[in-house]
C-alpha cells in the first residue's frame, strides 16, 4: 500500500524529513553496519539542497550509530535538527518542524514503511507522505520544483546552521537580551526593490506565512510593476551580523495613491528574524518616514491561521483599529510611539 496524499498544485515543499533504513540506504543499520547508500539518493539530497530545500532526519534508530554512518558517507552537513531515537515519527517530525519554525503543509516525509506513513498521516494529515521504495520522480514534483532559485535559496542551508550557532550563543548567554543583541553586530540594510531583487521578493510573498500581515502573494510581473510606479513604495531589508548573512529578509508595500495619505498594504519577514526585534525596527522606519513626508499612516491587516504574530506586532507599535472592511482589519497610527532605532542595530539605508 502506497500513501495517498492530497496533492495542490501551488504547494511548495520546504522541507524533506527522511528515514534511513531501506531510504536513503539500503539495509538495517543494526542488524548489518555495511549498508549502501541507495543509488541516485546522493543526487537527490545534493539537488534538493541546491534548490533551496532544506532537509532532515526522522528515523528509529541509535543515534550514535546512525549518525556516524551519515558522516562516514558525508551528509551530516545536508540535515538540520535531526531526530535519530525510538520515538514515533510524527513526534520527530513536530519536534523538526518547531526547530526550524515552518508549517507542517510545508513538510515532506520519505519512509519505506507502511506502518511509519498510516502513523505520521494520522497525526500529521498536512505533512506529504512519499514511498522510499520509488523515488525516480521526486525531483519532478512540482511541490519540489521552487519557481525560482534565488541566491537566498542556494545558501539556505548554511543560513539555517548559522541560526543554530547564534541560538547556541543566546542560550548561553546570562545578560539583558539588548546585551545579547548587541553582541551579534546587526546591520539592517533597507533598499528600494531593484530588478535584481524581485525573484526573492516574489520568494517572500509565497514563502511567508506567519510573520505576513495580510497573506497577499505577489508576482513576479506585479512587483515589478509597483516598484516602478509612482504611487507605491516597494523595499527590501537585508540582514547580517557576526556570523554571516540572514539573506534578504523582509518586504514592504505602502500604497501612495491618495493624496496624503499611505497605506501600509504588505509587511513580511521570515521567520528566522522573529527574535531580533526586525519586525519593529521596520515598522518604525515606516513611521518615520511618513511623518517626515507629512502623511497620514495606515495599515492592512488580514488575519490568516498563522499570522497573529503580526497583529500584536501592530498594536505595540501604535496601531489602533479604524475601520473592519469583511476579513479586513484597518489600523492608523498617529505617529504618537514613535521611536528612536534601538542601539543594537545599525541601519544602513540605500
Amino acid at each position: 500500500m502506497k500513501p495517498t496524499t492530497a496533492r495542490k498544485t501551488d504547494k511548495k515543499i520546504k522541507c524533506v524529513i527522511w528515514d534511513l533504513d531501506n531510504t536513503i540506504w539500503d539495509g538495517v543499520l543494526m542488524e548489518d553496519q555495511n549498508v549502501r547508500l541507495r543509488d541516485g539518493v546522493l543526487d537527490i539530497i545534493k539537488e534538493l539542497d541546491k534548490r533551496g530545500i532544506l532537509q532532515s532526519i526522522s528515523s528509529k534508530n541509535e543515534h550514535e550509530i546512525a549518525w556516524r554512518k551519515i558522516e562516514e558517507y558525508g551528509l551530516g552537513e545536508y540535515f538540520l535538527y535531526p531526530q535519530i531515537n525510538w520515538n514515533s515519527k510524527s513526534s520527530s517530525i513536530r519536534s523538526i518542524v518547531s526547530s526550524i519554525n515552518i508549517g507542517l503543509d510545508t513538510v515532506a516525509f520519505i519512509d519505506d514503511q507502511a506502518f511509519e506513513w498510516e502513523e505520521v498521516a494520522f497525526e500529521l494529515p498536512e505533512v506529504m507522505c512519499i514511498d522510499a521504495g520509488d523515488l525516480t520522480g521526486l525531483l519532478d514534483m512540482q511541490e519540489m520544483k521552487p519557481k525560482f532559485i534565488t541566491s537566498d535559496s542556494k545558501i539556505r542551508r548554511q543560513m539555517y546552521r548559522s541560526d543554530i550557532e547564534r541560538n547556541k550563543l543566546e542560550e548561553n548567554f546570562t545578560g539583558p537580551k539588548e546585551e545579547f543583541l548587541a553582541s551579534l553586530g546587526m546591520v539592517l540594510a533597507i533598499t528600494k526593490v531593484t530588478e535584481d531583487d524581485l525573484q526573492r521578493a516574489e520568494e517572500l510573498t509565497v514563502r511567508t506565512n506567519q510573520l505576513n500581515t495580510t497573506g497577499y502573494t505577489y508576482s513576479y510581473e506585479e512587483l515589478d510593476e509597483l516598484r516602478q510606479s509612482e504611487d507605491h513604495l516597494l523595499l527590501i531589508m537585508e540582514l547580517n551580523d557576526k556570523f554571516g548573512t540572514y539573506g534578504k529578509i523582509g518586504l514592504v508595500l505602502i500604497d501612495c495613491t491618495v493624496k496624503g495619505e499611505w497605506t501600509l498594504k504588505l509587511l513580511l519577514m521570515s521567520c528566522r528574524v522573529m527574535s531580533r526585534g526586525i519586525g519593529s525596527i521596520i515598522i518604525n522606519h515606516v513611521l518615520h518616514m511618513a511623518k517626515e513626508h507629512g502623511v497620514r499612516l495606515k495599515a492592512e491587516f488580514v488575519k490568516t491561521d498563522r499570522n497573529r504574530m503580526m497583529y500584536v506586532t501592530y498594536k505595540f507599535s501604535g496601531f489602533k483599529e479604524i475601520d473592519v472592511q469583511g476579513d479586513k482589519v484597518i489600523f492608523e497610527n498617529d505617529f504618537s510611539v514613535l521611536k528612536s532605532y534601538p542601539e543594537y542595530v545599525k541601519i544602513e539605508l540605500k
